[in-house]
């Protein structure tokens, strides 16, 4: 066997099989593994790295499926040969840390909030779902399917929300696309370009593009301690709003059920819709959920739209949205043209996922992760900070704001992070024009961190922007 000395680590936030296969990626493309060369057998490196076989597996999976090795039946897994003049910069990239962008400085720990927690996702029963799904209907997934989506996830997503969210709907109602800014932008296909659109500002970015891109009128809708200004909506003569009630975007408000009925309220008027974008909405951590803005309307005005990628992982793709009846006409007798834009394997393995029980035993188990997580989090900031850093929005969701009280700048606190080798994200982006005057705030998500990496993460903020006693 290969002498193989690799130092897995497993509170490293990042998965084993990721671990493994960037190791044998590396060890391929430097020459220190050379074509030819045969790869030890799953069973016995498993034994010997004291790791599982389906680790294993999975990574010589991706080594396979990116062609650094090949499989001769009966005899095993072979290295190919590779022009490594390609690879001259491997030496460059680091293993298990994330490289900063800009200035190929080492990240220790990423406040990133667009990462969740990977090791947790049940790889080997994905794995097993997606080879059931090729086997039960042989090459059917490999054709174009309903441009809706498939009807077993639709009736599943359909029953999940209904359940979990309030969300009264059937699964004709629902259509399933590769990511929100998709939805986002079918939508205003379907209401209508010449309507006055409108979303909270601060708001999520990629959504506000999604609008401009499409060329509709956009107006910016200031928030106030309970979401959305309804005087400041009114005035605005919008026709559409976008909003996230559940976990507001990135203030992190859960608004509260007087602003919802009051939001009801004011979409009764003729062609006003509102768009419940539930993007989080699975992970609340204090008290009982607020039931949908879709689940409270009895009009027909609200358009669910919800995702997987914070709850299962990010690169599925696969969100959807509800349309009430008189939009689901209009995309009937116009839109079906649009092609799904979901793998179909992807669809019925999902579909297979939900039926068969998992999912709601991922996300139950996910929910406890990611409550120990933001626990850890807010312990942390109190420990270090005390009372010189106030906590923004931690009712829900992957990601808290941090208002820092140190007279230093947003791009100051970023830069100084950046020197303790730590990520964090400002909020500036979120807003359509300046960020209002006020004591920065930054963002902090924790989905993708370790228990561990998180406490060391805040402890070299700390250090990083030599907090001060506060004058009185």
């Amino acid at each position: 066997m290969l002498e193989i000395t690799l130092d897995l680590d497993p509170g490293s936030g990042e998965p084993l099989y990721i671990q493994l296969y960037n190791f044998f990626k590396k060890e391929i493309q430097t020459g220190k593994i050379e074509p030819g060369e045969k790869l030890p057998s799953k069973r016995k490196l498993s034994h010997h790295l004291r790791i599982s076989q389906n680790t294993v597996e999975t990574a010589y999976e991706q080594l396979l499926a990116e062609g650094y090795v090949e499989s001769v039946e009966r005899k095993g897994i072979y290295v190919k040969e590779l022009n490594r003049d390609l690879f001259h910069h491997v030496d460059d990239v680091p293993k298990t840390k994330k490289e900063m962008k800009d200035e190929g400085v080492e990240c220790e720990v990423d406040f990133s909030h667009g990462t969740v927690a990977l090791e947790h996702f049940p790889f080997p029963i994905w794995r097993r779902l997606t080879i059931q799904s090729l086997y039960e209907e042989e090459s059917s997934y490999f054709l174009n399917g309903d441009p809706q989506g498939e009807l077993p996830l639709r009736e599943a997503i359909s029953k999940y929300i209904y359940q979990s969210r309030g969300v009264r709907c059937s699964a004709d109602q629902i259509i399933i696309g590769a990511g929100t800014q998709y939805l986002i932008s079918l939508l205003t296909m379907i209401i209508g370009r010449d309507a006055v659109y409108s979303m909270e500002d601060p708001g999520f970015h990629r959504t506000r593009e999604a609008f401009k891109d499409k060329g509709v009128t956009l107006k910016p809708i200031p928030l106030d301690h309970n979401g959305i200004d309804l005087n400041h909506l009114v005035v605005s003569k919008a026709n559409v709003t976008y909003v996230t009630p559940s976990h507001q975007f990135p203030n992190g408000m859960v608004m509260p059920i007087t602003r919802r009925m009051e939001l009801l309220q004011w979409a009764e008027d003729e062609g006003r819709y509102i768009i419940e974008d539930d993007y989080d909405g699975e992970f609340r951590y204090k008290g009982k959920p607020i039931p949908s803005l879709q689940g409270l309307d009895h009009k027909g005005k609200v358009i669910y739209v919800g995702t997987f990628s914070k709850s299962l992982i990010p690169s599925i793709r696969i969100s959807y949205m509800v349309l009430p009846d008189g939009l689901l006409e209009k995309y009937n007798q116009h839109f079906t043209i649009y092609k799904q834009t979901v793998s179909r394997l992807h669809q019925h393995t999902l579909s297979l996922f939900m039926i068969n029980g998992h999912w709601e035993r991922h996300l139950n188990k996910m929910r406890t992760v990611y409550r120990k997580k933001q626990a850890t989090l807010i312990r942390s900031i109190e420990k270090y900070f005390g009372q010189q850093a106030r906590i923004i929005g931690d009712d829900a969701g992957l990601h808290i704001l941090l208002n820092v009280r140190n007279q230093l700048s947003e791009k100051e606190l970023i830069e100084k992070a950046k020197a303790y080798k730590v990520m964090v994200y400002p909020t500036s982006v979120y807003y359509e024009n300046n960020q209002p005057e006020q004591e920065p705030m930054i963002l902090l998500g924790f989905g993708g961190l370790t228990e561990e990496q998180i406490e060391e993460g805040i402890r070299l903020l700390k250090e990083s922007w030599e907090m001060k006693e506060l004058l009185l």
